[in-house]
């Protein structure tokens, strides 16, 4: 590794615990790819590695790179090698990071953005915070490391950033694993919450046809919350749209049945008559706070926008959802949708609120992918796509495979978004073999 290399990479701490071994990097790079002598950022990742590798082999395996969900969530912390990881690590050594602006990156959230000076100031900082400049960062991380092309395994939004990757970087990678995240090469957001919302609607449909008697429970909380000032842990109110956002555990097989659990726990009788229990409220709050991850709500809408403003689409496209409105006779549960009133309503993204509109508003977005080069692909491709998804639509999951060459696709009813929980070593074993299939 060269002097300039080593400055911009440090090992900060190694670990070994119940059948692993980690090793945490920092990497400085620029906050603007474009301009690398400007102003610089620090990445955190942590490397995961099998302690069934004596460590000289373990140094000479080939790396993998976890792109997680998001945007705006930092890498898992795991405590043993389970799932998918579990399987990665016989022939892999796994790096997972906390990509930038999360975790233990250089942060960016309602303390320190204002540091950046007003709304513009920090949503023009934001705007280096897309799938593009993960990339960059994988591909100057890549470069410290000294590694040749390695494997990209990207979930959900991981996907967008694999297929990010493909654009514009494709050299740096030996194959990519998708699952969960195809997103579309073009067109405006309201193409894909038009999609998702129809696929909600269908996924409501089928939890109350599971247990009928949460239909009417979650009609009346919502009644109740019309009615009735509910607090929330941190203080702030629960409106009946932000309790709307439960329908977050619509998108798993493993979490959907949690949902009824959740719900059967609602309300308690006490001194002041009815009212929502402590229990649910906690775990309510739990549920639909992004105090842990404030800029999956800031840029949320920006993982869609090239070349024109995102205009809170899911917050445009309710209006041709009434069975969805919160004061609908029988509303339905919401899902992966950011509306401006979150913004009011949460305590830790208030503060944001006229940077996410100035995000919003923002219309001059670069191109986040390179449709000449991934028809060109020559990087082996393997996507699951599963058919129910409510976060990441199959239709439009489909035509944008048909327009990465090469691309593999796996079709599965069997999994929702959440399926690397449920069956990750399954999932990663099959994706794997498909993209080294002759």
């Amino acid at each position: 590794m060269s002097t300039a290399q080593a400055s911009r990479h440090r090992v900060v701490g190694a670990h070994a615990f119940r059948g692993l071994r980690t090793t945490e990097h920092v990497f400085t790079v620029p906050l603007d790819h474009g301009n690398p002598g400007g102003e610089q950022i620090e990445v955190f990742a942590r490397e995961y590695v099998s302690a069934a590798h004596p460590a000289e082999v373990a140094g000479r395996l080939p790396w993998l790179v976890f792109l997680q969900g998001g945007p705006g969530g930092r890498g898992a912390r795991v405590t043993s090698l389970s799932g998918w990881m579990k399987e990665a690590a016989k022939d892999f050594r796994i790096l997972m990071l906390d990509q930038r602006g999360t975790g233990l990156s250089t942060p960016a959230d309602r303390s320190t953005l204002p540091l950046r000076g007003g709304p513009a100031e920090q949503a023009a900082y934001l705007s280096h915070f897309r799938a593009d400049s993960i990339v960059l960062d994988c591909e100057a991380i890549r470069r410290a490391l000294s590694s040749g092309p390695w494997t990209v395994y990207g979930q959900s939004f991981g996907g967008f950033c694999a297929l990010t990757y493909l654009s514009l970087a494709p050299h740096g990678l030996r194959e990519a694993l998708i699952t969960g995240g195809l997103a579309p090469l073009d067109g405006p957001a309201e193409r894909v919450y038009r999609a998702t919302y129809a696929r909600l609607a269908a996924r409501n449909a089928e939890y109350f046809a599971w247990y009928p008697d949460d239909r009417a429970r979650v009609t009346e909380i919502v009644e109740h919350l019309r009615a009735t000032d509910e607090r929330l842990p941190d203080g702030s109110r629960l409106s009946p749209e932000r309790f709307q956002l439960v329908g977050n555990f619509l998108g798993g097989n493993t979490r959907v049945d949690s949902l009824h659990y959740l719900l059967e726990d609602a309300f308690t009788r006490g001194a002041d008559g009815t009212r929502l229990s402590d229990s649910f409220l906690a775990q309510v709050h739990a549920s639909v706070t992004r105090a842990p991850n404030p800029l999956y709500a800031v840029l949320h809408e920006s993982i869609y926008a090239q070349g024109e403003a995102s205009g809170w689409a899911a917050w445009r496209v309710l209006d041709e959802r009434p069975d969805f409105r919160p004061d609908a006779a029988e509303p339905l549960l919401l899902g992966e949708m950011v509306c401006p009133w979150l913004f009011e309503q949460d305590p830790a993204l208030a503060p944001l609120a006229e940077t996410a509109h100035a995000l919003a508003e923002k219309s001059d977005w670069g191109s986040l992918y390179d449709a000449g080069r991934l028809a060109e692909n020559s990087v082996p491709v393997a996507a699951a796509v599963y058919r129910d998804d409510i976060y990441v639509d199959r239709d439009l999951s489909l035509e944008t495979a048909a327009r990465v060459r090469g691309l593999r696709v796996w079709e599965t009813a069997d999994f929702h978004h959440d399926g690397i929980t449920d069956d990750g070593e399954g999932i990663f074993a099959r994706l794997l073999a498909m993209v080294r299939e002759d």
